[in-house]
């Protein structure tokens, strides 16, 4: 079979990633699918880093078997680069299965995306050419969202950690966060934040979770079901937030201007784009935690 798919399912240009939670599980670990389906809005099933080379094979088989018992529009398979074998042994274990979501690990280039055309795509920005290539990515009609890298791109170029000890970003990560994030932001497409690797520090979790929410990132990816609840609610605005939105936005129609003065602080139409968002993930969370006071 060639190293490419079209046809598995029909795209209908509407495929959407819900929630704000991706949660990844190795496809060696049957056993954990059940649990992570049940924790996060979407399951990352990964037969690329999170499966040794050897046991790929068996992933793929037991993946394949466990995927009638979860729900395809929440469930992404991510496959393994689009330059490698294992890519085309991915592709062939999924021919057939409605598998709808597919995550491109290392995606550098809008061909790569295409030869999954039969897929909606993730596309994983996690090397220097991947994120010069955000925007040729978010651009290609099969891709419903990007998500970005910081530990892949920081060994690909040569470095050793792609944090401080303090746990801030070094300003490589910073700037392929902002790039990948603006770059989804001008095509229409979600953005999800990369995974915190610090899975004890919960506050720190917590912190970027809401930096990402606060920046314009729709979800953000984790990599162990304690971090699940701390990043849906960072995510989800708080009772206070919520709040003011409800209030500025019955001022602006009152005042009936295009710029007027609410609470001390000038109002315009971006404020109130911000609190129109504010009210919009609240809405769309009924099932998450009431969010932080």
């Amino acid at each position: 079979m060639s190293a490419e798919l079209t046809g598995t399912t029909e795209l209908t240009g509407t495929t959407e990633l819900t929630g704000t939670t991706l949660l990844f599980c190795p496809a060696d670990r049957p056993d954990r699918f059940a649990r992570a389906a049940g924790t996060a809005d979407l399951v990352i099933l990964d037969l690329e880093d999170g499966v040794a080379p050897a046991a790929r094979p068996a992933a793929r088989k037991a993946l394949v078997a466990a995927l009638p018992n979860l729900d395809p529009a929440r469930t992404v398979v991510r496959v393994s680069p689009a330059d490698t074998p294992d890519f085309a042994a991915d592709l062939a274990a999924l021919d057939g299965t409605g598998v709808r979501l597919v995550m491109l690990a290392k995606a550098e280039s809008a061909a790569q995306v295409e030869r999954l055309a039969g897929f909606a795509v993730i596309a994983l920005c996690e090397t220097a050419r991947g994120v010069l290539a955000a925007p040729e990515l978010a651009a290609a009609a099969n891709v419903v969202g990007l998500m970005w890298g910081a530990e892949d791109l920081v060994a690909g170029l040569g470095g050793r950690s792609s944090r401080f000890d303090d746990g801030r970003y070094r300003d490589v990560a910073r700037y392929a966060r902002a790039a990948v994030l603006l770059a989804a932001g001008a095509h229409g497409r979600q953005a999800i934040d990369a995974v915190y690797l610090d899975i004890a520090d919960l506050d720190g979790l917590a912190a970027e979770a809401r930096d990402a929410a606060a920046s314009g990132f729709g979800l953000k990816a984790c990599i162990h079901p304690t971090q699940v609840p701390v990043v849906r609610a960072a995510f989800a605005p708080s009772a206070g937030e919520v709040a003011w939105a409800r209030r500025v936005l019955a001022a602006a129609r009152e005042a009936d201007v295009g710029v007027f003065a609410f609470e001390g602080r000038m109002i315009d139409a971006p404020v109130l784009r911000h609190a129109e968002h504010l009210l919009g993930a609240a809405e769309s969370l009924p099932e998450a935690p009431a969010g932080r006071n």
